[in-house]
């Protein structure tokens, strides 16, 4: 079955050329073609569209201003394309806390160099984002993606927050507080490995890590928002998303957040109530010295799809934590942090998922599940108070 899309730029010539491209795939159809954020509205109305693609600067009406208003009206899965600049990350992060799924680089030799190889991507992450739920995962968005080029060789992903006040970022906000919000949480029951239904006991816990992909940006600012400044373990974060992106992420996170984020360095000392974010187009590892851990960020050599990747993180984690992590794995395409969270897993530390009717693409935390290495598998509403309460 042809999907159909609808093509939104003030560009002729990108118009044509990524029609050209879409159509050439004989699995997607473009449409219709706009050239403004307004005239996209009555295009979505008159042809309801399986899927968008939208520049964000335009006369009229804005990419941002078009996806929002989609999403009040006929909310439609919008795939947003994007400079690689750290201002194109911010916007594309406020589009993506519109209601934009996913994204990327409207420079089309940052996705592919070979003609074949760009379709190829295009048609697939096309696909994925059609098949996405818009409005998912808190807020009024979804998540986004990461360039190939930065961040995986197929599919990507990440990035932005719920609609709630943006809270400013004071001194105050980062005073620590022994409260803790007490939560009933009534979880999905999940299968351990040997089919009994069962919730884990809150624990101490030396790291919680969290991977995530696609929707991943808003579901990571909805959990992390929620946490307490007094949140008792270090947090480390693995997003697909590119290089030039995740530094303008964790600036957005740490305003909205009282615990603090920030983009992990190599040598970053891991504290509690501190998450650390892995750095685009590298890998991140976590190494545990004397007692101390500490973050190891290396060149990426190629061989891994994502990058970073939750696999290899989580490894490291799996090996200098044994038995002492809680890992968390949220929306996202693929199975990456499948591999990751069995050495997790094998090594005697917890594994949560969230579940796939708060997933923007179940991907990621389907693997998880179905490879029977979940322990407990949560809306997203409900990891904050989860983590709260079972975080000792």
């Amino acid at each position: 079955m042809t999907v159909s899309v609808l093509v939104v730029d003030d560009s002729g010539f990108f118009r044509k050329r990524l029609s050209e491209i879409l159509s050439a795939t004989g699995e997607l159809q473009v449409v219709a073609t706009a050239t403004n954020g307004q005239e996209a509205l009555s295009l979505v109305e008159k042809h309801r569209p399986d899927v968008i693609t939208m520049d964000y600067e335009m006369p009229v009406m804005d990419g941002i201003t078009a996806v929002r208003k989609i999403m009040e009206s006929r909310p439609t899965p919008v795939l947003m394309f994007s400079s690689l600049t750290y201002e194109g990350a911010r916007v594309t992060l406020d589009a993506l806390e519109a209601g934009a799924v996913d994204f990327l680089p409207k420079n089309f030799e940052e996705i592919a160099r070979s003609s074949s190889r760009l379709q190829e991507i295009l048609r697939k992450r096309l696909l994925e984002v059609a098949r996405s739920h818009p409005g998912r995962g808190g807020g009024t968005g979804a998540g986004a993606g990461s360039a190939p080029a930065s961040g995986s060789s197929d599919t990507a992903s990440p990035a932005a927050r719920e609609q709630a006040p943006r809270r400013p970022a004071t001194p105050e906000r980062r005073q620590r507080s022994d409260s803790r919000q007490s939560a009933t949480v009534a979880s999905e029951p999940a299968e351990s490995s040997s089919g009994s239904q069962r919730r884990t006991a809150a624990r101490h816990y030396d790291v919680v890590a969290i991977g995530t992909s696609t929707g991943g940006p808003i579901a990571l600012q909805k959990v992390l928002a929620e946490l307490p400044a007094s949140f008792p373990a270090p947090i480390i974060l693995v997003q697909h998303m590119p290089a030039s992106f995740t530094l303008a992420f964790a600036d957005r996170l740490d305003k909205l957040c009282r615990i603090k984020v920030r983009q992990a360095q190599d040598g970053d000392p891991l504290e509690p109530g501190v998450a650390l974010l892995a750095p685009g187009g590298q890998q991140m590892l976590v190494e545990k010295k004397g007692g101390t851990g500490r973050i190891r960020v290396i060149p990426d050599d190629g061989r891994l799809n994502y990058r970073p990747c939750v696999d290899v993180t989580f490894g490291s984690i799996a090996r200098g934590y044994p038995g002492k992590t809680l890992a968390l794995i949220l929306t996202g395409m693929g199975a990456d942090g499948k591999e990751g969270c069995r050495l997790m897993k094998q090594s005697g530390s917890v594994v949560w998922s969230q579940d796939e009717k708060t997933s923007v693409i179940y991907g990621m935390p389907m693997a998880v599940a179905k490879a029977g290495l979940t322990d407990e598998v949560l809306p997203l509403d409900r990891i904050a108070a989860r983590l709260i309460e079972g975080v000792t």
